[in-house]
């Protein structure tokens, strides 16, 4: 009996050893970072830098050669149209000029005249073109109150009409510029006909704004043309961003602008007001050669939510150009190239299927799944080099 007990307990023992044996050479689930489709919004934008200018700048120069008188404004000193005095000169040696020369001042000042008159035209029809993009604007929304037209038909008119009023304001500020420049041609023919010593010659501000820039302060004797100040209205602010050429076709007047990385403490919105059609070249930080876009953007929101901004500062813009709300979704991280279609791992029942799969708008992060999957299975992020169809796999922890 004790020998046949001894025996049963080396087989025992024998046994254990060989299940132990098996289940070591087995191969062991490898752990994964299994993740569900989902299904929710998805934004796709393209991000850039970016940099504020004023739409449009006023370079203030000498009319004349003469002595200008100490320019006591300062960079951020408001100005007023028509009002506040820019600059006083003092004329070099006034005399009169031969008649040819002054029959080109007169010209000058005739050209001058017809430019202002052609200005105040144009402004006249972009006012009128204004006010016809409003009216079709309010006709619009009361159609879209009754759901009578589509999401794009609004957005459409919402942008006509925004154009309408960028252009008014260009054209107001066409206006200021063309009264500058008669009054730069009537200083110079005043000074063709000759001044008497002591009189001077007053240059005003012609649009409200601000001192962006002063070029010259102490009083001194310059040429005629010489920078004196650089003027601009700060409300008129835009943003200037150079995008890839490739990114660029892709950017359309219209689209939403989130503005980040600008100082405060959310994020601003924009829209893209226009993409220039023209690129350049410009060589990146790596020094390679790139062709880039101008895309224009301007800020939608309030003036007080962005006025501590200036020209020429910094900011970050992402133009949104596709949208959706409620679309399944997966991780960028586990989708990978087999062959010319895109595939993932799929867990089933805790194995591993090669699944190939059809994606459509996609991000640094998600892609929208057109087919190849449903809402609620599950794949594997960040497949490794050990994962393989047929693998079995388990959740890390």
């Amino acid at each position: 009996m004790a020998v046949r007990a001894t025996r049963f307990i080396v087989w025992g023992v024998a046994l254990l050893v060989v299940a132990a044996l098996v289940y070591a050479l087995q191969p062991q689930p490898l752990q994964a970072n299994i993740v569900s489709i989902g299904i929710g919004p998805l934004r796709v934008t393209l991000e850039e830098e970016g940099e504020t200018r004023v739409r449009d700048r006023f370079m203030v120069s000498a009319p004349l050669a003469g002595r200008v008188l100490r320019i006591g404004l300062e960079p951020g000193d408001p100005v007023t149209a028509n009002e506040t005095i820019l600059a006083t000169f003092l004329p070099v040696d006034p005399t009169l000029l031969d008649a040819r020369t002054r029959a080109e001042v007169e010209a000058r000042v005739r050209a001058a005249e017809a430019a202002s008159g052609r200005a105040e035209v144009e402004r006249g029809r972009a006012r009128t073109e204004l006010e016809f993009a409003e009216l079709d604007l309010e006709r619009y929304q009361h159609l879209d109150a009754s759901a009578l037209i589509s999401k794009e038909q609004l957005d459409s008119a919402q942008l006509r009409a925004s154009i309408a009023a960028d252009l008014l304001r260009s054209t107001e500020f066409a206006v200021s510029n063309a009264r500058y420049e008669l009054e730069v041609a009537q200083a110079s023919l005043l000074q063709a006909r000759g001044l008497r010593d002591g009189d001077t010659i007053t240059l005003r501000s012609p649009i409200d704004g601000v001192v962006l820039q002063r070029l010259r302060q102490s009083e001194a004797i310059v040429p005629a043309g010489e920078p004196l100040m650089e003027i601009a209205d700060p409300s008129q602010l835009e943003i200037v961003s150079d995008y890839l050429s490739t990114d660029a076709v892709r950017i359309k007047p219209g689209q939403p602008v989130l503005i980040e990385q600008w100082g405060g403490d959310r994020s601003l919105a924009g829209l893209v007001r226009r993409v220039e059609p023209y690129g350049f070249t410009k060589v990146s930080a790596l020094g390679v050669e790139e062709q880039r876009v101008n895309v224009i953007i301007d800020f939608e929101d309030i003036r007080e939510a962005w006025e501590a901004l200036g020209d020429g500062y910094r900011v970050e813009v992402r133009v949104i150009i596709w949208e959706e709300a409620d679309v399944p979704k997966v991780p960028t991280s586990s989708l990978f190239r087999e062959g010319d279609a895109w595939a993932v791992y799929r867990v089933n029942l805790d194995t591993a299927v090669l699944t190939r799969v059809e994606i459509g708008q996609r991000n640094g992060l998600e892609a929208q799944i057109i087919a190849g999957l449903a809402a609620g299975d599950r794949v594997i992020a960040y497949p490794s080099d050990a994962i393989a169809d047929g693998v079995t796999v388990v959740a890390r922890e």
